[in-house]
């Protein structure tokens, strides 16, 4: 991994240059930030997936299991929480939950309280591939961080939050 000392230029730098050139009547600014969080966008999610498949799970399969892993004990949550911390539809939802049964990752049960309800339930197996993928996801990551000090990657985080807020705002 290179520093950023070390990087003078990147491709982005060059198609703003491009476009300054091209269009000067045009404030082409964001993109030397939007341009850079759509490219890293892309490494993550080609490090995810290599994360992810180096443990036999896709990455949809990994977002399922990592909610149900992050609640606690006893490692399971409704449906419908499932799809707010997932963002899914409720028909996706259920062919995925579908197919992680299949394979023994969770289990459905009745909801104690309301036995029309459903709990979906993280198994042994399940938490076992979550949290050898996170693993293997931080440590990728980790990677992908190598070259910035952790002040910087601190106020690199505050910096995307206050981008991202807006959108989460809803």
């Amino acid at each position: 991994m290179r520093t950023v000392a070390a990087v003078t230029t990147d491709e982005v730098d060059r198609l703003v240059e491009a476009w300054r050139r091209e269009r000067p009547d045009l404030d082409v600014s964001p993109m030397e930030v939007l341009s850079r969080v759509t490219r890293l966008a892309r490494y993550m999610d080609r490090a995810r997936r290599a994360a992810f498949a180096a443990h036999g799970l896709e990455p949809w399969e990994f977002d399922v299991l990592a909610a149900l892993r992050r609640s606690g004990p006893p490692y399971e949550l409704s449906p419908g929480t499932l799809l707010a911390q997932t963002l899914v539809t409720s028909g996706t939802m259920t062919a995925r939950v579908d197919k992680l049964t299949a394979r023994g990752l969770v289990t459905r049960r009745r909801d104690d309280h309301d036995r029309r309800a459903v709990q979906v339930a993280l198994t042994t197996q399940g938490r076992t591939a979550v949290d050898a993928a996170l693993e293997g996801l931080l440590a990728h990551e980790r990677d992908i961080l190598a070259g910035l000090p952790h002040q910087d990657r601190a106020a690199l985080a505050a910096l995307l939050r206050a981008v991202v807020l807006p959108f989460e705002e809803h």
